[in-house]
This record gives C-alpha cells, structure tokens and sequence, in this order.
C-alpha cells in the first residue's frame, strides 16, 4: 500500500513538472509566433492533456461565459484533440480482455478514430457476431492526470480568490471543484455504462420515442473500455 503511495506521489510530481514544461513552450511559441490567445490557449491545453481538454470542453460550450472566438476555438476539443496510435487502442484491449483473443471478440477494428477527445479514444469496429460498435478506451495515466491537475487548480483558485477579492463572485473554485467531482467519475467506464442503461430503463418507463440511447455490451466493456451499439447521426456543433 505504501509503495503503491509512494509511486502516485512521484507521478504527481512527475505531472507537476510536465505542465511548468508545456507552459515554457507555450510562452516561447508565443513570443516567437504570436499566434492568436485563443488557438495558443487551446494548443496548449492539448498538450497538457485530459483536464484542460476537459475545460477547453466546458468553454465551448458555454457561449453566454466566453468570447466567440474561443467557444469556436475550443470546439475541436470536443472530439478532435490529437489521436493516440492505434498500438496503445490494441495493448488496452489486449490488458482488459486477457485471456481471450481479440479476433473471436470483434470481427474488425477500424485503426482511424472516429473520435479523440479529453479521456478516451473512440474507434468504430465490428462484432464477431455481426454488430456495428463503438471501442471508447480510455487515455494513458488520465486517474493521476485529472486528481493531480485538478488538486492543483483548485488551490490555485481558492489563492486567486483570496488575492483578489472582487473576482469571487465568479465562484472558480467551485466550478473547479464540480468539474473534479465530475471528472473523477468518468474515469470508471463501468458506471457509465450503468448510467446508459439507467437512461434507457427511464425512457422506457416514460414512454419517450424522442431519444434514444446506445445499448451497452457488458460482456466487453471494463473500467478502462466501454463498448456501445453503434449510432448514426451528425455531430451537435454541425
């Protein structure tokens, strides 16, 4: 338990030190490039990864908070941040289906994402027995990423509220603090799965044919990947 401690405190520092990293590049890439706030601003919370592409999520979509220009630049964090290589997709399946071959699981897996945003990475793939799925698997070290992150921003809210007084009013810390509870439950896959089927169990019970919700395969779905029925649509920013 100690050395399991032990090694989540070193990777928070580890964590630490690659965000001062990422905010020197982004400072010298200013100075040299003078791109615009807003795409610099979302590059860099790209490169830092699952929180921040979570809060450039949270400015997108919320209009009435922020300048256009930044609601629009941070749309592509919805499911646009860069993609993982599709050999850290199959050693993930490969860890949570041990035991089993991915070839008796699904019948194909397409290599191209059909999306990438803050925690997982979601590629479209087939069933053995025929079904058109989703894979959402999630990123590398994201637990240790949002609890360190998160841990940070939050007292450094709490510090910015107490040097200046005046901007309280807009409550970041506790905005950051509901964001953290938020995040943190995403990370399990499993509940997400029951939270689809608590909302499907809803719409059956209020007769709703309105809106529909993926079915989920439990059978291959763990904490760190979730697999749905596969739906056809277009996205909500179109």
């Amino acid at each position: 338990m100690r050395k399991k401690q032990l090694l989540a405190g070193l990777k928070s520092v580890a964590r630490i030190g690659e965000t001062a990293v990422v905010a020197a590049k982004a400072g010298l890439k200013y100075a040299t490039e003078k791109p615009s706030h807003a795409q610099l601003m979302r590059e860099t919370f790209e490169s830092l990864g699952s929180t921040y592409i979570k809060l450039g999520q949270f400015i997108a979509s919320t209009p009435s908070l922020f300048p256009r220009e930044y609601v629009e630049e941070f749309q592509k964090c919805l499911d646009q941040t860069p993609a993982l290589p599709f050999s850290y997709i199959q050693e993930v399946l490969e860890e949570e289906f041990a035991g089993q071959n991915l070839a008796d699981i699904f019948a194909s897996i397409d290599e191209t994402p059909l999306a990438s945003a803050s925690i997982a990475q979601v590629h479209a793939a087939v069933l053995k027995t025929g079904e058109d799925v989703v894979i959402k698997v999630q990123k590398p070290n994201v637990a240790t990423i949002l609890y360190t992150d998160l841990g940070v921003l939050h007292v450094v809210t709490k510090l910015f509220e107490k040097a200046v007084p005046r901007v309280k009013f807009a409550s970041l810390s506790e905005i950051v603090e509901e964001i953290r509870n938020r995040m943190v439950r995403e990370v399990d896959f499993i509940e997400e799965a029951q939270n689809l089927e608590d909302f499907v169990q809803y719409l059956r019970d209020t007769q709703n044919q309105y809106a529909t919700a993926p079915k989920v395969y439990h059978q291959y779905s763990t904490t760190r990947v979730l697999t749905m029925q596969r739906l056809y649509g277009v996205s909500l920013t179109d």
